[in-house]
Formats: structure tokens, sequence, C-alpha cells
């Protein structure tokens, strides 16, 4: 754990995110008991989420208008994947958003031989760092909201919290016993005090 790292960062991953970066990407706007925190809050601070997440090279630094186009794909992404939980058709334009950031930088595939013989490998634009972050992105949550995960996506149930994670059985509703803990809490407050 980074110690030198703010609060916020120390957040405890919820399901799903670790397998998922597009999870974790819309998870990047939260809020703790000292308020909302966006962890794309400028371009330094979405840069250095990139990195972490393996997503962009350090020294390729973002423009404004590239940190607006990850923070549009991350509530389109959150709208879609709301839609995807409740069965609804999501809005036209978070599709567009969505397909205009996979067409960003598209993969290209190419044939790789490794010791276990020939394979397919899509290889991320080089030319256009953060357009292919995007892009895999977009592509990541594409595999999402369409793969066999897709029934288990599910947001918070905790009063404030707007994570999303992977629900591990049917009856889990908190991305966190952090959360399971606040509401239960809450809960017996609420009793003891009526």
């Amino acid at each position: 754990m980074d110690h030198d790292a703010p609060y916020y960062l120390h957040q405890l991953p919820v399901p799903g995110e670790e397998r998922f970066a597009s999870l974790a990407l819309v998870n990047t706007r939260f809020t703790v008991s000292h308020g909302p925190v966006d962890l794309l809050e400028d371009t330094d601070a979405a840069h250095l989420w990139l990195v972490r997440h393996e997503m962009l090279p350090d020294p390729v630094a973002l423009t404004g208008r590239q940190l607006g186009r990850l923070r549009a794909l991350r509530e389109a992404l959150r709208e879609l994947f709301a839609a995807r939980a409740s069965g609804a058709a999501p809005a036209p334009a978070s599709l567009e958003t969505l397909n205009a950031a996979l067409a960003a930088a598209p993969p290209t595939p190419r044939l790789t031989w490794t010791a276990d013989g020939p394979r397919r490998a899509d290889e991320p634009d080089s030319g256009n760092p953060a357009g292919a972050a995007l892009s895999l992105l977009a592509d990541d949550g594409t595999e999402l909201l369409t793969g066999p995960d897709a029934a288990q996506l599910a947001e918070c149930g905790a009063r404030g919290c707007a994570r999303w994670f992977l629900r591990s059985h049917a009856a889990r509703r908190w991305c966190t016993t952090k959360c399971g803990n606040r509401v239960r809490a809450a809960r017996h407050y609420a009793a003891r005090k009526g």
C-alpha cells in the first residue's frame, strides 16, 4: 500500500475490478465521509490512474480533450451498466460514446509465434496511446456488458455509494464489507433510536 497516497486511494477494491478495468473506471467517482471524490479530477490525476492500470505509458501526457473523452466514457459506461442491470434500453448518446471510444484506436490483429505455436494477438495502436487506452477500456466494458459476467453486475445498495461490482452470490447487495457494515450500523442505530 502506498502510505503517501491520499486516504481516498485506500478504498477497498470491489469484486470484479481486478478483472475488468472498465468497472474500475466507473468506480473512479465515489463518495467518502469527507465528500465526493473524482480520481479523474484533472489531467494529472487521470494520467496517474491510466498509468497505474497499465493503460498508458508514463511518459505520455494527457490533454484536456483526452481527459474529457475519458470522463465521457466513464459516464457512458455507468449508464450502460445501469441499463444492463435494470433491463432497460440505454440512451443512444451512451452507446455513441462507447462506440466512438472503441473506434478511437482499434487494435491491429497480429500473428505471433510462441513456444506453444501460433496464436492471434490484437496489439493496440502505439501511435495514439491515449486513444488506445480509451479503446481498450471501451472494449473491456463491451466484454463485460455482453459476456457471462453481465448477470452479476450490480450497483452497491449502500446509501451514498455509487460503486459498481460483480456479485459473488445473488444475496450480495454491497460492494464491500465496509458498505455493508455501514448499512447495518445505520439500521441498528435507527432501531435503537426509534
